[in-house]
């Protein structure tokens, strides 16, 4: 069977098409070749980026409507704009939040995650390694105290791993980081973003031997997951295996969700694929 209709799908990783692209400045600093003239950094890694929305007059109602076409019920997004925050005040029972960190602001940067928490209700964070401007790697001292707040919290963090799309240097996201990570906080719900390719097979080990280490399926459309995520969605990984999206970073909905249909998902994985899982470990009910 394929994709069922009706599920009310959690995606854990959508925005709104605002901004001219100001919000990818923060890469570009750090790029060194012609990528910087891209409007998205990963530009060429997608095609058909669906650009044409930006700038729009009304960014919440164009994603509120591209999630009704496609039955997506919960969208989890950043709270770092005006756009995001008016999203989460409007429309609570649509979105809810993600908080950011910063390992670079020490205990300013802890104090922000707070912050975000009880402002904003966040259900999680999102680390983004390769990114930070200097690089700190996953297992880096400078990110425990933030593994530390989450566990504290209760909330988990979602963090890229494996070989980032702009053009700056993979090593803070090896995957082989994230196990000492999980030995140091067996408490931390942890779950990656963005593929952890080329180490796909490594991150299924890891799942294994680590119960609260999760797999988000963001910025990869469905024709794409990895086989190895794809065969431990249907085996031992039904419980680990989470939906996450793209739009309108590098993919449309439409996309993502025409790909979807011919993902060979058992029957029983599509329920705890697209809503369970992330219900879960969002704490949604």
């Amino acid at each position: 069977m394929g994709m069922p209709e009706g599920i009310g799908i959690v995606d854990t990783m959508i925005g709104f098409p605002a901004d001219d692209f100001k919000m990818y400045d923060f890469i570009r600093e750090q790029l060194k070749d012609g990528s910087t003239d891209f409007d998205f950094p990963v530009e060429y890694m997608f095609k058909n980026v669906p650009k044409e929305l930006y700038g729009a007059k009304d960014p919440v109602a164009v994603t509120l409507h591209e999630m009704d076409r496609f039955g997506i019920e919960v969208g989890l997004i950043g709270v770092g704009g005006d756009v995001s925050r008016k999203a989460l005040k409007d429309h609570p029972d649509r979105f809810v939040g993600q908080g950011s960190v910063d390992p670079n602001r020490g205990m300013d940067g802890i104090r922000d995650m707070v912050r975000q928490y009880e402002e904003f209700g966040v259900r999680s964070f999102g680390a983004f390694n390769a990114g930070y401007n200097p690089q700190v790697g996953i297992s880096d001292p400078l990110m425990y105290p933030i593994y530390a707040k989450c566990v504290e919290l209760d909330v988990p963090i979602f963090s890229c791993a494996g070989v980032p799309g702009p053009r700056f240097p993979m090593w803070p996201q090896e995957v082989r980081l994230i196990d000492q990570v999980m030995y140091d906080f067996p408490e931390l719900v942890f779950v990656t973003r963005h593929g952890c390719e080329p180490w796909e097979d490594l991150a299924v080990k890891l799942m294994l031997k680590w119960p609260n280490l999760y797999y988000s399926t963001t910025a990869f459309a469905p024709r794409y997951y990895p086989k190895a995520i794809v065969d431990y969605a249907n085996t031992r990984g039904a419980d680990k295996v989470i939906y996450g999206g793209y739009f309108p970073m590098g993919l449309s909905v439409e996309r993502i969700m025409t790909d979807m249909r011919a993902l060979p998902l058992k029957d029983e994985v599509w329920p705890k694929f697209l809503r369970d899982n992330a219900r879960r470990v969002l704490k949604l009910d």
